[in-house]
C-alpha cells in the first residue's frame, strides 16, 4: 500500500533521518560537510524540521506499506500568494528509480492548484547535471544561476507553472 500525507510531529525525528540519508550521496559527491554547508539537507536534523514548521512550511512524506521512504516540503513564497517553493524532495537510494519521486511532485502540484498557486520554484546545486534533468524531465525550466557566500557551490533556480 502506498500513501503521501501529512508528517505529523511525531515523527519529526524520523522525517530528518530520511532526508539526511537521501541527501548523503549528493553531500559526498559535491565533498559537502556540516563546516562548508551546515544548511545542505545531509544535515538535516529534528530542530531543522520543528522550525520549518513554526516558519509555516509543510512536509508530506510518501508511506510504502506504512514506511515513511521520502518527503517533499512545501513553503509559500513570501511576497507573492500565487508562487510556492518545492523543497527537500527526497527518496531513501534504495527506493530510487521506482517513481516515487514523481509521484510525490504529482501529488504536490495537485495539492498547490487546491491553494490557488500558479507557480512552483525550486532551487537545486547548478552542477547537478542528473538532478537537473530529472527536473527538467518533471516540466521544469531553468531559470537563473545565483551564488550565495555561505554556499560552496552556486544555486540554479527552476520552475513550473501550473
Amino acid at each position: 500500500m502506498e500513501e503521501i500525507k501529512k508528517i505529523g510531529i511525531d515523527q519529526f525525528e524520523l522525517l530528518a533521518q530520511i532526508i539526511s540519508n537521501s541527501f548523503a550521496d549528493v553531500a559526498l559527491k559535491f565533498n559537502l560537510n556540516p563546516k562548508n554547508a551546515p544548511t545542505h539537507p545531509s544535515n538535516c536534523t529534528k530542530d531543522w524540521i520543528e522550525t520549518d514548521v513554526k516558519n509555516n512550511k509543510e512536509y508530506y512524506g510518501y508511506f510504502k506499506d506504512d514506511i515513511l521512504i521520502g518527503c517533499v516540503c512545501y513553503e509559500d513564497k513570501k511576497d507573492d500568494n500565487e508562487i510556492c517553493y518545492l523543497g527537500r524532495l527526497a527518496i531513501l537510494p534504495e527506493f530510487r528509480k521506482n517513481g516515487y519521486g514523481r509521484k510525490l511532485i504529482k501529488y504536490f502540484e495537485n495539492m498547490v492548484k487546491t491553494k490557488n498557486r500558479k507557480r512552483i520554484e525550486i532551487g537545486i546545486i547548478s552542477e547537478h547535471s542528473e538532478l537537473k534533468y530529472y527536473y527538467k524531465k518533471n516540466g521544469f525550466i531553468e531559470n537563473n544561476i545565483q551564488k550565495y557566500e555561505h554556499l560552496p557551490f552556486k544555486v540554479l533556480s527552476m520552475y513550473k507553472d501550473l
